[in-house]
């Protein structure tokens, strides 16, 4: 990670981010690159794979954003092939090699396993694709890369957890982990970075990898972590993400727990606001999503479209991945949220109306929070 991206990181209000990226002259590249000779102009055809829609963020905030994007960049020209792998690596393999037939001009990809794509990204690349990894990163020879700085989600968790527990942390607290799935490159950097917060600091009693993200087998996790420890000697619950968070306070509900653990997450459902708003999850991490689509279609379209000097002013990061070194990068900041700070991040943000997360159910408690 660059310096710069390294001060702004988890620190940074959702509302100073724009501020702050483009101070470290990342945003706006398009007016220092914009004048150089597209080798190909706005009528282009960018391919977009996403991994799962059990997360809402895919369907709810990335394509569309991404979508919008691309057409602005491109004077409504341009358009995007969108396909949707719903947690196969299989099914995304075929939509691959579908775009890849198709002659997309470039592809964006959300790997649903990292590993097993590199076929089909240098297949992309034999025939002159460009390929961009998004969110996470795939192996293979990948043309750029753009997340947020994974570690930081992770400590950024680790450091919540901490801070719920406050004097009840210690070698005593027992702490179940809930991981992302084993395929999934950014669920080790998640954990590597939680534990960099919670190692010695407390008991790692249980620690399991989730396939797939799925909800269901987190809470199946779960169940099996209160059986084993017993659902009153759990003091937290590390969960790598809010669809796992859900499954796993229904594990805890379902064997009679009332007053519950601090919990952790990451992506900012609004189902997850709203059980922070209830005191049933503790944190979430925000991701500013709309920088994330809209910087990767700037990068997809300055790459079509020969504009070196804007694509190289969006990619000022190196990443390694276990094929390939200096890969060419833009890694956002991250915010941690809490009921403190939910109308200044995603309120603000205009991720969510106060109305969409304050529904009547939880009414009073965001009127106890000042949530209006």
């Amino acid at each position: 990670m660059s310096p710069c991206m390294r001060r702004i990181a988890i620190s940074v209000a959702a509302s100073t981010l724009t501020l702050s990226l483009a101070s470290c002259g990342v945003l706006n590249a398009s007016e220092s690159g914009g004048e150089a000779s597209p080798t190909k102009g706005d009528d282009i055809t960018v391919g977009l794979l996403l991994p799962e829609t059990a997360n809402t963020r895919y369907e709810q905030f990335d394509y569309p954003i991404f979508k919008e994007k691309v057409a602005s960049l491109t004077k409504n020209k341009g358009k995007v092939e969108y396909a949707n792998a719903q947690a196969s690596a299989d099914k995304q393999a075929e939509q691959l090699q579908k775009m890849i037939d198709d002659r997309v001009d470039v592809i964006v990809l959300d790997a649903v396993d990292a590993h097993a794509v590199a076929q089909g990204v240098r297949k992309a690349k034999e025939a002159g694709i460009p390929v961009i990894a998004y969110d996470r990163l795939a192996e293979g020879p990948i043309d750029a890369y753009i997340s947020f700085d994974n570690e930081l989600v992770g400590e950024a968790q680790g450091r919540a957890l901490l801070e719920a527990l406050g004097d009840k942390a210690g070698g005593a607290a027992r702490v179940v982990m809930v991981n992302g799935s084993p395929t999934d490159p950014n669920a080790k950097q998640f954990k590597a970075g939680a534990m960099s917060e919670l190692n010695g600091k407390v008991t790692i009693a249980k620690s399991y990898d989730t396939e797939d993200w799925k909800p269901e087998n987190a809470e199946a996790h779960m169940a099996e972590a209160i059986n084993e420890i017993g659902k009153d000697n759990i003091a937290a619950v590390y969960s790598a993400n809010d669809g796992m968070a859900g499954g796993i306070v229904k594990a805890l509900k379902a064997a009679g727990v009332t007053d519950l653990p601090p919990i952790t997450g990451q992506d900012a459902d609004l189902a997850a606001v709203q059980r922070i708003v209830a005191g049933e999850q503790y944190m979430s991490v925000y991701k500013p999503y709309p920088q994330e689509a809209e910087s990767a279609a700037e990068m997809a379209v300055a790459k079509v479209q020969g504009r070196d000097i804007q694509f190289d002013a969006l990619t000022r990061d190196k990443v390694d991945s276990p094929t390939h070194k200096g890969i060419p990068a833009q890694l956002l900041p991250v915010v941690s949220l809490t009921r403190s700070n939910i109308g200044s991040t995603v309120v603000a943000d205009g991720i969510y109306e106060v109305s969409d997360i304050c529904t009547a159910a939880y009414a009073a408690d965001c009127a106890a929070i000042g949530l209006k």
